[in-house]
């Protein structure tokens, strides 16, 4: 199985208590959208080291590039479930690649039929 990893999985990624997660993106099944780029490393307040290690994840990773079928499937996918346009985005390069969504935030995308999202996020007890 396949995924594509959403961008809060990278952002935690980088702290120590979320190391583990790295194994994640590093897994050869591992993609990552160029919608996930932008909002990661367009974020105003980044560090020079958060920069620097977000900057090494995304010439790791695979990128998945919205297509105009990924954007015809994004319109649907925005329609029919209120999403946010990153999110539809997501979901929609998702659901036309066969790729599982890992994210901490599954409401995000739980209405979206034929859509599965792991959240990796180990919660401690």
């Amino acid at each position: 199985m396949s995924q594509l990893i959403d961008s809060n999985i990278i952002i935690y990624s980088y702290s120590e208590k979320y190391s583990y997660l790295r194994d994640i993106i590093i897994s050869e099944t591992a993609f990552v959208s160029e919608i996930s780029r932008i909002e990661v490393l367009g974020y105003h307040k980044l560090t020079s080291d958060e920069e620097r290690y977000f900057k090494d994840v995304f010439d790791f990773l695979p990128l998945v590039f919205p297509s105009q079928q990924i954007f015809n499937q994004a319109l649907l996918v925005r329609k029919q479930y209120n999403l946010k346009l990153g999110d539809s985005i997501i979901a929609a390069t998702a659901l036309l690649n066969e790729l599982t969504i890992y994210t901490r935030n599954i409401d995000d995308f739980k209405k979206v039929e034929g859509l599965t999202c792991i959240n990796p996020i180990q919660v401690s007890p």
